[in-house]
């Protein structure tokens, strides 16, 4: 067994870093728009059981793998997953660890300079003078008929933010990763805590309030029942699950991989995922939909989150909400787009760094090298997605790597963990060191009811339906057909809704080009992960490492 020179420092430090992954900016954007938009607060039923039986036993899962392939020195899943079984074809499915965090880092870290431009500028008081609404679409060079656009801007706080994700990946675990999650978790909660509670205490005799902050919140909490016999409610509340707990992208793998081979991982990863749970329950559910009733009335909020992200709310409403609030205004920005921004580096940073490990273990890379070539990467993967934002390529992105791909990467993980490496040794592996009583029916939900509740995720966003089920099942049995949705997996292959699906007009590209020309990429940059895999164990077997 190979030995390991990097630790992390301190136990706090490890479960704010897991956390500071998971938190993202979903908990605060996408969340209370998709708990609004699906039954309110009877959609914490779906929400927590999906948490209890799939985001738990994942969780715990991934811990697992990754402190087990740490103690055979492998730090990122290709060799995590090599070390499972006998198939020569385990290490191939580790890819996908490698694979969704370059690809997600690459866009992810341009929403994350998103934020912190918006820190400046609601520093400076640009949105007294200029609408979000006009701001917005002009820094992200959206004009009216264009496919590319090269915003300076734009540009130009995405480099920064790059630059600084190197930094402090090229400082290591303890001094780097490990600093940044203590700095930035603690400020995130306390710029939370206070805008969630000047928020809720607005009344009507506040300037520009029309309507009580409670009316929001009852809005995202008021428990609609009916919404529990709809499928797309369930799907909604799995689909948040994965998206706020990073699972499935090979970076949980990473963090745990160096954690000591008897070190608890049971409690550590719940603690973990509790955090999580409690930034996007009660934070998240308490500050951008209340603020956003208070001036805009219920009415305008419900519209707005119809579409099930709080995107708009967050970007192009909350900055011009936040100049009722006279001198606070600009700290009131600072704050809120500064929680958005240490959300945001907590979770790339461990993007970054399962692609550090795997080019230390595999090419003897040393981390401030490893995090220039990370760095490199991204620069221009991320290139493509300000260059062709107008075009669609950065929603292609987020779809294929922050959806599709970390759905297909748990269901396999899963089924390799609970039926090629083994319940048993997996379990034991689970219970190692722990300190809590790990309940044994989990290792029951591990083997059976998880592996289920992906493969339905798995299948409901592959064949989505434009509308409600029941009303596609009778479209099916009466010989219609199926009606795919255009943002099911199967409709985004074959570009359902797309009324004139064609590649240049009059000579020019069009966004189906551009999404297009974005999923063979995707598919390029993922071949040449397998490739770089396949070539660095054919040098372990020359080198009878292997």
């Amino acid at each position: 067994m190979a030995t390991r020179d990097e630790r992390w420092g301190t136990r706090v430090g490890l479960v704010l870093a897991m956390a500071g992954n998971a938190v993202g900016l979903g908990n605060f954007l996408r969340f209370p728009a998709q708990a609004a938009e699906n039954g309110g607060g009877a959609f914490l039923i779906p929400y927590l059981i999906s948490f209890l039986l799939m985001g738990i036993p994942l969780l715990w899962v991934e811990w697992a793998i990754g402190r087990n392939g740490g103690k055979y020195g492998h730090h990122s899943t290709p060799g995590m997953f090599d070390v499972m079984g006998k198939s020569k074809l385990l290490k191939y499915i580790g890819v996908f660890g490698l694979f969704t965090n370059i690809t997600v880092a690459s866009y992810y870290c341009y929403i994350e300079s998103w934020t912190l431009a918006y820190v400046w500028h609601s520093l400076i008081g640009t949105f007294k003078e200029i609408a979000p609404t006009e701001f917005f679409p002009n820094y992200l060079g959206m004009h009216e008929g264009s496919i590319f656009a090269l915003p300076m801007e734009a540009f130009f706080f995405f480099v920064i933010t790059l630059a600084l994700n190197v930094w402090i990946l090229s400082r290591g675990l303890v001094k780097g990763i490990e600093l940044a999650a203590k700095i930035g978790m603690p400020l995130l909660f306390l710029f939370g805590a206070i805008l969630a509670i000047r928020g809720l205490t607005l009344d009507t005799s506040s300037p520009g309030v029309i309507e009580s902050p409670m009316v929001g919140l009852n809005f995202v909490w008021e428990p609609n029942f009916t919404g529990l016999t709809n499928p797309t409610t369930w799907l909604a509340a799995a689909g948040q699950i994965f998206f706020t707990l990073s699972v499935g992208m090979g970076s949980i793998h990473c963090y745990a991989a160096y954690v000591k081979e008897k070190q608890d991982i049971a409690l550590n990863g719940a603690s973990a995922g509790w955090m999580n749970e409690f930034v996007e329950v009660i934070l998240g559910g308490t500050i951008l939909i209340p603020i956003a009733t208070a001036y805009l009335g219920l009415n305008v909020v419900q519209a707005a989150t119809m579409s099930g992200s709080g995107f708009g709310l967050g970007f192009l409403t909350l900055p011009t909400l936040f100049n009722n609030w006279g001198w606070f205004a600009p700290f009131a920005g600072v704050m809120w787009f500064g929680l958005l921004f240490f959300a945001g580096v907590t979770s790339s940073l461990a993007m970054g760094q399962p692609i550090l490990a795997f080019l230390k273990d595999e090419f003897k890379i040393e981390r401030k090298k490893g995090a220039l070539i990370f760095g490199a990467i991204i620069f221009a993967l991320g290139f493509i997605c300000v260059w062709l934002y107008p075009g669609g390529s950065f929603d292609e992105f987020d779809f294929w790597t922050g959806t599709f791909a970390l759905v297909l990467f748990a269901f396999l993980e899963i089924i390799v963990f609970a039926y090629v490496f083994g319940m048993k040794k997996g379990w034991d592996e689970i219970t190692r060191g722990a300190d809590i009583v790990v309940p044994k029916i989990y290792k029951f939900i591990i083997k059976y009811v998880t592996p289920v509740f992906i493969g339905v995720v798995f299948v409901g966003a592959l064949i989505k339906p434009s509308g409600d089920w029941v009303s596609a099942f009778n479209y099916l049995f009466s010989g219609q057909g199926w009606p795919f949705a255009a943002d099911s997996v199967i409709g985004m292959i074959f570009h359902v809704g797309v009324e004139n699906y064609v590649w240049f007009v009059n000579g020019e590209p069009t966004k189906e080009f551009v999404k297009d020309l974005t999923r063979i990429l995707l598919m390029v940059v993922f071949v040449s992960i397998m490739l770089l895999v396949h070539f660095a164990w054919k040098k372990k077997r020359k080198e009878g490492k292997a």
